[in-house]
């Protein structure tokens, strides 16, 4: 499935070296994922609270990024397409 959103997703700066709200709140992660529309660091789904699908629910921003050391895959959770 070919993906218009993952294509066209911009590169933003990363706003944080960790996950924005578990810095804040004083909580941990498991991965960190990128907001590729502002450039959110929030912390996967494997993550106890999961912020990276949180922001999308609130900010509406579709395409997150890996923002792990050494991996630069995408995912588009409007359409469910890795990229």
């Amino acid at each position: 499935m070919s993906c218009e959103d993952l294509k066209t997703a911009d590169d933003p700066a990363a706003r944080a070296d960790g996950c924005e709200e578990c810095l804040r709140d004083g909580t941990t992660w498991v991965h960190l994922r990128r907001c590729l529309t502002c450039g959110h660091i929030g912390c996967c789904d494997s993550s106890p609270h999961k912020h990276a699908t949180a922001h999308f629910h609130e900010a509406g921003h579709p395409v997150i990024q890996s923002f792990e050391p050494g991996e630069d895959w995408r995912w588009c959770y409007l359409h469910e397409v890795v990229g």
